[in-house]
């Protein structure tokens, strides 16, 4: 089968096409056929070594298909079955083995392409939204990179529980992106400052939580945009990591920094099938809608990643094998 691999750590030129055999599932897995495999930035991280592994490596975490086999002792699933797995690394590939407790079935209203386009930034938005941050009607939320996987998702499940959505964007088209999804205010974070603009449309009184997937270069603006006892809520490190700082830096508005991730949110199968079922009916709902801005061959993964990192991506990305 055809896969990918990161042959060492770089930038995208070290991702190499192989042929690969198809694996075997084990006791407690699951084959699946891949009919689509999603980009997430992470899977940059990986490829770069900001989050070091042992090289060569299958990048990709997350993709959507059909059971082809099962290991022993699975009971949670059928061969046939759809299904959509994130987490689990080598998903640039034609074909993955999972383990059963770590993937969910895909309702017959949610098309393969859009489970594996959404289930990671999908559940990170869910996690965000009702757990790491509970957002409610009377709150103001900050969203960076407002058109992107992620910030586009996040932008309309705010809206869709009543919140008030600031966003940046990086470009009038993406502004245009993120009006359309619903934001309330735009604000050009090259071209305006953030944190003055989000004074003066809260009146001074900043916004109850900012959900920041871009971290270095607009980690301050994040936090003089807070309300007092306000959350920042940096999921990501498009631009670089945050710099250390000083927890007096918070101390002025008492204000709440926290760097979380999924996977600490989904440990058990219960808390992935939760999350797996509320992003599954807001997608059904309407309430969130989900933009394939692009797909690339996986065979191009490498265009993929340069066009990602070039922020020449919008709404969410896939590799279809």
């Amino acid at each position: 089968m055809l896969a990918i691999q990161a042959v060492r750590t770089g930038g995208p030129e070290v991702l190499e096409a192989v042929d690969l055999p198809v694996p075997t599932p084990g006791p407690g897995q699951i084959l699946v056929r891949h009919h689509a495999v999603g980009l997430n930035f992470i899977d940059t991280y990986h490829r770069s070594g900001l989050y070091p592994m042992k090289m060569p490596v299958v990048l990709g975490l997350e993709a959507a298909g059909v059971v082809e086999a099962l290991g022993d002792g699975v009971m949670r699933f059928a061969v046939g079955d759809r299904v959509a797995y994130n987490g689990s690394l080598g998903a640039y590939a034609e074909a993955a083995v999972v383990a059963a407790d770590r993937a969910v079935k895909v309702p017959d209203s949610v098309s393969l392409e859009v489970a594996a386009a959404v289930l990671l930034k999908g559940m990170t938005a869910e996690f965000l939204v009702r757990r790491c941050f509970h957002v409610k009607p009377a709150d103001v939320v900050l969203v960076h990179a407002a058109a992107g996987g992620v910030g586009s998702i996040l932008v309309q499940w705010c809206k869709s529980l009543g919140a008030t959505v600031i966003a940046t964007v990086g470009s009038e088209a993406k502004a245009a992106i993120a009006r359309d999804l619903g934001a309330d205010h735009v604000i050009l974070y090259d071209h305006e400052d953030v944190a003055a603009r989000v004074a003066e449309i809260t009146g001074g009184k900043g916004v109850t939580v900012v959900y920041d997937g871009v971290g270095k270069d607009t980690f301050a603006a994040s936090l003089k945009s807070l309300a007092r006892r306000g959350m920042l809520a940096t999921f990501g490190n498009a631009s670089g990591p945050v710099p250390p700082f000083s927890p007096l830096e918070l101390a002025g508005k008492s204000l709440f920094v926290t760097r979380p991730k999924l996977f600490d949110y989904i440990v058990t199968t219960e808390e992935l099938d939760e999350s797996a079922a509320a992003l599954f009916e807001v997608l059904a709902s309407g309430a969130v809608k989900i933009d394939i801005g692009q797909t690339f061959p996986l065979a191009e993964a490498r265009a993929a990643h340069e066009a990602l990192e070039g922020r020449r991506t919008t709404g969410a990305t896939l590799l279809l094998p």
